[in-house]
């Protein structure tokens, strides 16, 4: 943005009147509340609906490849925020992508509000893969454009910002997973769509008087030779994938294991050209691409790290409705509350963790050091999940402690690495790749989950799996806190 812009953008904008920030993070917060309170909804029942019987109103597939169509699904969420950012970038501003996106999304929780069987699940799928890639990048970045760039309270104000994923992750599992699990799957998903209905009304209702011109402004618009160059490739390319579904499928090429498989490869693919391009870029220099080999065991260390976290969501989803005693001191659980955990232990140990790091200063563990912190405490959280099956065999009901034990070791491996990855991305990003930067780091995700689409399909021997994928994680964590001293090294320093 240039500097015209961002004085525009600050003078419009109030500058309290949210707990002492701006009135527009106060669009944002409730915006993303209510979408991720969709999102988690969702989520929180889809791999029931998935593998749930004919008769119970579920599509009758087998928990393991529903296992996999949920990681995939994952994966292209956080692919698709690439095209979300160049349209924000490119075509629309934050804002205006923003709102599409939610509708996009209120469109396929509403596609999955009817009984349409497993096309109704892509077509909401694709929807809101499309809606969640335009709308979650950009509404974080409007946040950041609502204060000056030395403005002290902006890492206040995200902190705020986050709170409501995790308000809205916390109770979407309670509302729409007692609805969509205790009365019927396509109640549950309705009420993910009214959530994102009221997201989008508290945006439209607020935006104008919030927000003011933030999130208004196209960064790098296209020229007019430019929009119609890529219009004209976008049709094209339009038409081509359309021609090659339309052989692929009918000829049986292209089917869901053999899609399931494409995503799986273009997950690591795709960050892999991200490295190659920036570190042999010619805006890049001597001392930045030995920023991007400190960043790659980083990288490495994210995607085994994410790869067990995003497990909660799919395979211990499984767990906790097949493995797991539901009636626990005089309560009946319904499976999908299990999904609360890992929200309910970052609101509550979040603050924690910063402000230990805050106490610690200059002496706490540098970034590395934190990753491998990480990775061991996800390894543990599945090495405990192998100890029920070791002691009792893999047909017996286990306490929901184990679940709870582990879902809580993998939250405080989340809190050492997550947010410090996130830093240390824009840290160790070249000038000229700084936004590209940040999508690469959400890539660890999407890699993890094409990763977990391969893995749950190992996953029938418990205490092998569980043991073998926990101690991976284990040894990766403790060569990374070995290896520490040579990252800080490339990363030239940066701290």
């Amino acid at each position: 943005m240039s500097t015209i812009d961002k004085k525009k953008v600050l003078e419009t904008v109030p500058q309290t009147g949210f707990f002492g920030h701006p009135k527009g993070l106060s669009t944002l917060f409730f915006l993303e509340f209510w979408e991720r309170f969709s999102y988690y909804g969702m989520k929180g029942i889809l791999i029931y609906y998935m593998y749930d019987r004919l008769s119970n109103g579920g599509l009758g597939l087998d928990p393991t490849t529903a296992a996999s169509i949920a990681s995939i699904y994952g994966a292209l969420v956080y692919m698709s925020g690439i095209i979300g950012g160049w349209i924000a970038d490119r075509l629309l501003g934050s804002a205006r992508t923003v709102f599409y996106g939610g509708v996009l999304i209120m469109l396929g929780h509403i596609a999955l509000s009817f009984p349409g069987g497993f096309p109704a699940l892509i077509v909401s799928m694709v929807l809101i893969v499309l809606g969640t890639g335009l709308l979650k990048p950009n509404a974080a970045s409007t946040v950041g454009e609502l204060y000056d760039e030395k403005d002290l309270r902006r890492d206040s104000g995200f902190s705020i910002y986050y709170m409501a994923v995790n308000l809205g992750a916390f109770l979407a599992p309670i509302i729409v997973g007692t609805i969509g699990q205790g009365y019927n799957y396509h109640l549950g998903f309705s009420i993910a769509a009214i959530g994102m209905f009221f997201g989008l009304i508290s945006f439209v209702m607020s935006r104008k008087k919030n927000l003011g011109l933030a999130g208004s402004v196209v960064h790098n618009p296209l020229t007019p030779e430019e929009r119609r160059s890529t219009f004209i490739k976008i049709g094209a390319g339009a038409v081509v994938l359309i021609i090659l579904l339309a052989i692929t499928i009918p000829a049986r090429i292209l089917n869901l294991n053999s899609f399931i498989t494409i995503v799986s490869i273009l997950g690591f693919l795709i960050p892999a050209w991200y490295f190659i391009m920036m570190y042999f870029s010619k805006k890049t220099s001597k001392d930045e691409r030995s920023r991007i080999l400190a960043y790659i065991p980083l990288f490495i260390a994210s995607i085994v790290f994410w790869a067990i976290e995003e497990q909660g969501a799919s395979l211990l989803a499984i767990y906790a409705d097949k493995r797991t005693q539901l009636n626990f001191a005089g309560i009946h659980i319904l499976p999908s509350w299990f999904q609360t955990l890992n929200p309910l232990f970052i609101i509550v140990f979040a603050p924690v963790l910063a402000s230990l790091w805050v106490k610690l200063g200059d002496r706490q563990p540098s970034t590395p050091v934190k990753f491998s912190f990480g990775l061991i405490l996800a390894g543990f959280s599945y090495i405990v999940m192998m100890v029920p099956a070791y002691l009792n065999g893999s047909s017996s009901l286990v306490s929901p402690l184990w679940l709870v034990l582990s879902y809580f070791l993998v939250v405080i491996g989340e809190l050492c690495l997550s947010p410090v990855g996130l830093s240390v991305s824009t840290k160790l990003a070249p000038a000229a790749f700084s936004a590209q930067m940040l999508s690469l780091w959400n890539l660890s995700d999407a890699a993890a989950q094409t990763l977990n689409a391969q893995l749950v399909k190992l996953a029938d021997h418990e205490v092998i799996y569980f043991g073998g994928v926990g101690l991976v994680s284990v040894i990766l964590g403790i060569f990374l806190l070995l290896y520490a001293p040579v990252i800080k090294r490339l990363m030239r320093g940066i701290k």
